[in-house]
């Protein structure tokens, strides 16, 4: 397959959302207790293969004993994992944390080339199956298809295996211990097929000797089935010069090795962060009891202030209460004197209209006395003319 040209960033195929998981597998991976709590607090690429180190001792979807898939048929059956989840495994919960910190091309070649857990690399080979276009699955896998370290994939042990075997196995097989992986097109399938058809059988961890099987996995609860210890074959068993098995003896010998240096390196580093945590943990427990000091003084603070705010508002109010008596009896007051105002008034408009009617009633009986003299006056003019013109006659 050509190679084109590669960047830091990598491409991604298929759903970006679920990472072409099953969606009960996903579904569980995403409401378990570690992947939510635990797998949560790591946020850095070295904190998470840390973590792969200690935790992932199988390759397997499920716990072992965790899911019940007797009796189920069809689309409930063991492979697809609809309405049979189980426990799910630490191993898949980290493959899927991996996932959410979208890997770099270099982070998941550091992957691939791990030297302290064969672990650590089965799981950047499922993060390549899970999320690679599958035109690059080739150019990922091909340099380790013969890669001789050893690795167990099944839940609870016993079926040992290699990094080559199990790279083919990614690419050959659909199935993968109770879930499907990522499908490929068929073209791109023969023609991987092939590739892998032309490859010689991959090599046995145990003996050195190559082995071909169709799973590339040994047979069921760990036995080899032959006399001599090696792993059967479907062509047979190929025995490897003794040259080829020294020399591999001595890779293997230096790379145990150097995993056992590796090992008494990280349990070092392993105390002295343990020692840092004790340390952190007194150090944290005075800072705890100054926070609870300063936490009474604060509470005792809040209480004085709430008690004279209490005795502010009551002040307030008594003043309050004060203020508006003495405003009630300053209306009562002003009401009164209004009302001793307005009866003045009415008494004073009494006199005014009793005098007026008094002067009103006297100028009346003047005007009839003055009336009445002139009319007895006339009269008395005119009896004494009449009189008098009697008296000439």
């Amino acid at each position: 397959m050509a190679s084109k040209k590669k960047t830091n960033e990598l491409p991604m195929t298929g759903n970006a959302t679920t990472m072409n998981l099953n969606t009960m597998l996903l579904t569980n991976i995403q409401g378990s207790q570690y992947f939510k709590h635990d797998l949560y607090a790591l946020k850095t690429y070295h904190e998470v293969v840390d973590e792969i180190y200690y935790k992932v001792a199988h390759l397997e979807p499920w716990e072992k004993g965790s899911r019940k898939t007797a009796g189920q048929v069809g689309m409930c059956g063991g492979v697809r994992g609809v309405g049979a989840g189980g426990v799910v495994s630490s191993a898949f919960c980290l493959l899927y944390k991996l996932y959410t910190l979208k890997l770099t091309r270099k982070q998941l070649n550091g992957l691939l080339t791990h030297g302290d857990s064969a672990y650590i690399r089965a799981l950047g080979f499922l993060y390549i199956r899970y999320t690679q276009p599958p035109s690059d699955l080739w150019d990922w896998i091909e340099p380790y298809v013969n890669d001789t370290e050893a690795i167990d994939p099944k839940a609870g042990g016993g079926r040992t295996s290699t990094i080559g075997a199990l790279c083919r196995k990614m690419i050959v097989n659909a199935d993968w211990y109770d879930t499907l992986l990522p499908r490929i097109p068929i073209k791109i399938s023969k023609e991987l097929d092939g590739l892998i058809r032309s490859l010689p059988p991959a090599p046995d961890a145990s003996t050195g000797e190559n082995y071909e099987e169709g799973d590339g996995e040994q047979e069921e609860g760990g036995e080899h089935g032959a006399e001599d210890g090696r792993v059967k074959s479907n062509r047979g068993s190929r025995h490897v010069s003794p040259d080829h098995s020294r020399a591999w003896d001595r890779d293997r010998g230096d790379r145990d090795r150097d995993r056992g240096d590796r090992d008494r390196d990280r349990d070092r580093n392993a105390d002295s962060r343990a020692r840092g945590r004790d340390s952190s943990r007194y150090a944290d427990g005075d800072r705890d009891r100054d926070r609870d000091r300063d936490r009474d003084h604060d509470r005792r603070d809040k209480d004085y202030d709430r008690d004279r705010d209490r005795d502010r508002d009551r002040d307030r109010d008594r003043d309050r209460d004060r203020d508006r008596d003495r405003d009630r009896d300053r209306d009562r007051d002003r009401d009164r004197d209004r009302d001793y105002d307005r009866r003045d008034k009415d008494y004073d408009r009494r006199d005014r209209d009793s005098e007026r009617d008094r002067d009103r009633d006297g100028d009346r009986d003047r005007d009839r006395d003055d009336r009445e003299y002139s009319s007895r006056h006339g009269r008395d003019r005119e009896d004494g003319g009449r009189s008098r013109d009697k008296r000439d006659h």
